[in-house]
């Protein structure tokens, strides 16, 4: 089994940091962030630890899967088969935006590579289309100096809501999830799978308990039921993880099926974040 690693490692270009910010964008964020964190908190706050319903801990390791097998084989074919005839498909579409991605922020890639924990702990190489400014490491320097947080301490995913450091083309792939898109590649690689628990960076990895680690007995995905769930974003820190644990040891061929569906949905709408 692999080890952790707790530093999460990320691709991000060098620029030099933005000196001003005329439309007083971290400003107006700041009180947005606060009032976020507290709408979190009081939905976690009614959220209580009960995980009862999921038996004994299953540490890391252990194979989940092993009386699934004909799931396990067809799943992978699953994968591989639509992960190719989608990239086809959209292989146009795909240009466009990583076009549209440059048109709009001309200073780095539209490619963006962030190491993430896959099975058992394994690290891999995540690919996205990079919907931040190629600087965002040292505007988030410049963000802490001016008092307003990107991280709530009771949760390792907590994400701010208007970003300052997100593009206008990555304020749209975000909410249609467009950005996960180039992941596909990932999926035929076999480092991920199409439906399956989110993958986390090693620094939010390094926050789980036991009970949350199981999240990561079976191949991260693309889309799962956080994913797929309206204002996601709003989905207290241990729910998700409660949503995740009940997949794996409740995934079946026609869950992942329904999972798909109703992403398709949540992408058309735009209804994730």
């Amino acid at each position: 089994m692999e080890r952790f690693v707790m530093d999460a490692g990320t691709a991000i270009e060098k620029e030099p940091l933005v000196a001003e910010d005329p439309k007083g964008a971290f400003e107006e964020v700041k009180q947005d962030n606060k009032e976020k964190i507290n709408k979190v908190k009081v939905k976690r706050s009614e959220l209580k630890w009960d995980i009862s319903e999921f038996g004994p801990i299953v540490p890391l390791g252990t194979d989940v899967l092993k009386d699934k097998k004909m799931y396990v084989f067809f799943k992978r074919l699953f994968d591989v088969v639509l992960s190719l005839f989608a990239l086809i498909v959209l292989f146009p579409f795909l240009l466009l935006v990583a076009l549209l991605i440059f048109l709009d922020d001309p200073k780095g890639s539209p490619i963006f590579i962030q190491t993430r924990v896959g099975r058992n702990g394994k690290l891999f190489r995540l690919i996205k289309f990079r919907s931040m400014v190629v600087n965002a490491e040292e505007l988030l320097e410049d963000l802490k100096k001016r008092g307003i947080s990107i991280k709530d301490p009771d949760d390792p995913t907590y994400k701010m809501k208007d970003d300052p450091r997100i593009t206008r083309m990555g304020r749209f792939i975000r909410k249609t999830s467009i950005d996960e898109l180039p992941q596909l590649i990932n999926i035929i690689a076999g480092d991920m799978s199409i439906v399956g628990p989110r993958p986390p960076l090693p620094s939010e990895v390094a926050q789980y308990n036991e009970f949350s680690k199981q999240r990561l007995l079976v191949n991260q995905g693309l889309t799962c039921y956080w994913q797929t769930t309206k204002d996601r974003d709003y989905v207290p820190f241990d729910e998700w993880m409660k949503m995740d644990v009940r997949y794996v040891f409740n995934c079946n061929f026609w869950l992942d099926c329904k999972l798909i569906f109703k992403t398709f949905k949540v992408v058309l709408t735009a209804n994730g974040n």
